[in-house]
């Protein structure tokens, strides 16, 4: 319930303030594990994203922010604590558990929010956990959403923000003789070109209401 109520106030606050839309709904998915990796350059970018999903998801937070009430609040929003930075193999494996119990876990590859917005090169442990997970990999691109709150704003601006949800990740072009960091980075830098390589859809054009059916 808290979650749903949650998510039914972010809805909200991105229809009204910044008009989110997601493009290819169809491509979201809702049952079975699967590791949703998308680009990251705002604080929007996690309720964006989360949106997008009728069905529960999972992501990580920075364990400090574990504190006082949000120690309480966050794990009923299926935040994953997690040490920015370090080898955190408490968060690795937690990550794991859920993933393959059925469930959906948010990661940002790039491991940090883009000042510019401009997609940053991935982290190889994304790799690591594409390696030993063994469930779909979603890719999918946010926009608008560092033109609406960029790092290190304070106030958000009015700006649309759209996100567009890609076909699984194919992993099939990596050499198959490759093997520790190099097979964890092959991975990453994939799911990154994944990414990268999504585009707004064309504008569909506008219709003249005067204009008879066919």
């Amino acid at each position: 319930m808290i979650y749903g109520f949650c998510r039914f106030l972010c809805w909200l606050v991105g229809k009204v303030l910044f008009r989110h839309r997601v493009h290819f709904p169809d491509r979201v998915i809702e049952e079975g594990g699967a590791l949703v990796v998308a680009n990251h350059s705002s604080f929007l970018d996690p309720p964006m994203v989360g949106i997008a999903f009728r069905r529960p998801i999972h992501f990580f937070a920075r364990r400090g922010l574990f504190r006082g009430p949000f120690a309480w609040l966050l794990p009923r929003l299926g935040c994953v604590p997690v040490d920015s930075g370090k080898n955190d193999t408490s968060s690795l494996k937690r990550a794991l558990a859920l993933l393959k119990g059925g469930e959906r876990l948010l990661l940002f590859p790039e491991g940090t929010r883009s000042y510019d917005g401009e997609l940053l090169p991935p982290q190889p442990g994304v790799g690591f956990l594409i390696q030993r997970c063994g469930v779909p990999v979603l890719p999918i691109r946010v926009f608008g959403a560092h033109e609406a709150l960029p790092r290190g704003a304070r106030f958000f601006r009015f700006h649309r923000v759209e996100v567009v949800v890609g076909e699984a990740v194919d992993f099939s072009s990596i050499p198959p003789d490759l093997r520790g960091r190099e097979l964890y980075a092959a991975c990453a830098e994939k799911v990154m070109e994944s990414i990268a390589a999504l585009e707004l859809p064309p504008q569909e054009p506008q219709r003249n209401p005067s204009e008879s059916e066919a």
